[in-house]
């Protein structure tokens, strides 16, 4: 029989997040999707390689491999797979010979991480920018010394950027403001966005160009930071923030596309083969950037979202029907709504109000006219709709106006997404699981922005927050993210951290955060997988099933089995994206 084509892949550890299925030592890849899965001694002889099928020729036995046939099964294994260097292609693939047969020896599998919320083009555009973290930066001090060695190597009058501050992060326990800022530079812009993506310093040349003065009225779902004497302090919270992003330098399209595709060298070594992009903080288009980079060999499948805010009110904007075919690599998914802010920057709009005051609840960012807006735009185009709400006053108005509405979206793709979900009432959560809203949260905020969440919530409330156990218990599609780059934390994708917060319910630096809704591995990569696939919608990935794209990690331990305080310590060893391995880690030979 004819077996070009085929990928026998055995002696495995393989989690395929498929709840009928969860766990395998064997699969067959064809054509760069799943086409049997299970165990080797169950494999069909149809599947079986040609050597196997001669053997069988003269004398034809039961369905399954027998005694003899295993033998072969293992020694064409080992043959092959001694062979699998000298058969690898420039481009990474292998050449058909027969049935391909790859011995795993042992080693944990498991689905492509798929990163339903991510902003992948900001996160590939600020890896170039001061990044305010430690080790290297931990005190505003230190910021104000980077700010001076990238004017040194700039000159004046051209844009100074950073991003990834949290000011309890920082030594001093506070943002940077506009005099900060003018000790590093006085003489060319500076703008420093914090971890949340919600706030931006920017010093008082970048003031001037922006026309902000103590006269400026701050704009709706926006704050100008103002002190004593109604100065503009260079804080500039939620809407406000906007009022610099027209001036900031554009990048063309051949870095972005360029930055991109190194940034998908990351995700593919971080064993993240799917992403959706949530918009970025302007008007930018960043569906081109996508296909182009996918032409030169961007990898992940992409589901691209626009920031409602940019588009609205232009007329002309239009989603062609093509565009949102997500049988294709990259495709729109759909609108972007911001409802509120950040816990860490004090601006999710909150039931009840900050620790340690009286009046403090957050910032309801977006209108009603938006909202509807955007809800009338995704009916038309039967696209997905997703609303960041972080707070609980946030969470329930969004929750209640998406409650009214029937589903407008195909069969399989929520009609709205909600996202981050930091402190959801029973009320919306009974809601979204009754109308088919998925949630989409990131473990990683509470593990790296501990400190934040604590003095802003206190510790109590904290530990109450993105009660991840009992959404699944009450029937929530649920899916995990991270974010990158808004969160506090040198390398936002890795998924390993937020899968042990979700594990251990313990922060990065130790604290207890509620192990009451801790979930276990098994659970937390599904939602990582497909919980995530299901909440934003893709098809055909997410687990490893038949009909299901071959998108999987092959692990350097079992995180099944592991401690799991360890669980950020695992690396991938190898990425398979559609059946093919497009990253190997450098010191593991090709096995």
């Amino acid at each position: 029989m004819n077996t070009s084509g085929k990928h026998m892949f055995i002696n495995g550890k393989i989690f395929t997040s498929n709840d009928s299925r969860p766990y395998a030592d064997s699969m067959i890849i064809e054509n760069g999707v799943v086409t049997w899965i299970g165990e080797q001694a169950d494999i069909p002889k149809e599947y079986l390689p040609l050597p196997i099928a001669e053997s069988c020729a003269a004398e034809p036995c039961a369905a399954e491999p027998c005694a003899a046939e295993q033998q072969v099964i293992e020694q064409y294994a080992a043959e092959q797979a001694g062979r699998l260097s000298e058969m690898r292609q420039a481009d990474g693939s292998f050449a058909a010979e027969g049935t391909q047969i790859t011995d795993l020896k042992g080693r944990r599998v498991i689905p492509g991480f798929v990163d339903a919320h991510m902003h992948p083009v900001m996160l590939a555009d600020y890896r170039k920018k001061i990044t305010i973290m430690p080790p290297k930066i931990n005190s505003i001090e230190e910021l104000i010394q980077a700010v001076r060695e990238r004017r040194q190597l700039q000159g004046p009058g051209q844009w100074i950027e950073g991003w990834g501050y949290d000011e309890q992060g920082l030594a001093e326990k506070r943002s940077p403001n506009r005099y900060d800022l003018d000790a590093g530079c006085s003489d060319a812009p500076v703008s420093i966005v914090r971890t949340c993506a919600h706030i931006r310093c920017v010093n008082s040349m970048a003031l001037k160009l922006a026309g902000i003065d103590r006269n400026t009225p701050d704009p709706p779902g926006g704050e100008i930071e103002r002190d004593e004497q109604g100065e503009p302090t260079g804080i500039l919270k939620e809407n406000a923030r906007n009022l610099i992003a027209p001036l900031l330098p554009k990048e063309s399209k051949e870095q972005q596309v360029q930055n991109l595709l190194e940034l998908g060298e990351v995700l593919t070594a971080q064993g993240i083969t799917a992403i959706c992009d949530m918009g970025s903080l302007d008007g930018s288009d960043n569906l081109p950037v996508y296909e182009a980079a996918a032409e030169k060999g961007f990898r992940q499948r992409a589901g691209v979202y626009y920031m409602w805010d940019f588009f609205w009110d232009d007329e002309h904007f239009s989603i062609p029907k093509e565009k949102l075919d997500r049988s294709q690599p990259v495709f729109v998914a759909g609108l972007k709504l911001i409802g509120d802010g950040s816990v860490s920057g004090r601006t999710a709009w909150m039931d009840k109000p900050y620790f340690d005051t009286e009046d403090e609840y957050g910032i309801s960012v977006c209108s009603d006219d938006l909202i509807e807006s955007a809800i009338d735009f995704c009916k038309k185009n039967q696209c997905q709709l997703s609303m960041h709400a972080m707070g609980g006053r946030a969470i329930a108005r969004m929750v209640n106006r998406a409650a009214k509405e029937q589903p407008w979206t195909p069969d399989g793709i929520p009609y709205v997404r909600i996202e981050h979900i930091t402190d959801p009432s029973e009320e919306s959560i009974q809601k979204a699981a009754a109308r088919g809203i998925s949630f989409v949260t990131q473990p990683i905020f509470l593990y790296a922005e501990i400190a934040s969440y604590l003095k802003n919530l206190g510790r109590e409330w904290m530990q109450q927050c993105y009660p991840v156990k009992h959404l699944l218990d009450e029937g929530v599609c649920l899916g995990f993210s991270t974010d990158a780059p808004a969160t506090f934390w040198a390398d936002p994708s890795d998924p390993f951290p937020g899968l042990k917060m979700a594990v251990t319910r313990i922060a990065a630096d130790g604290t207890d955060c509620g192990f009451g809704q801790a979930v276990g591995i098994q659970t937390a990569i599904k939602l990582y997988t497909r919980g995530a696939a299901l909440a934003a919608g893709f098809p055909g990935i997410g687990m490893l099933a038949p009909g299901y794209r071959a998108d999987f990690a092959v692990l350097d331990r079992d995180i099944l089995e592991i401690p799991p305080e360890e669980i950020d310590k695992v690396k991938v060893q190898e990425t398979w994206i559609g059946g093919e391995c497009v990253y190997t880690r450098p010191s593991v030979k090709s096995k």
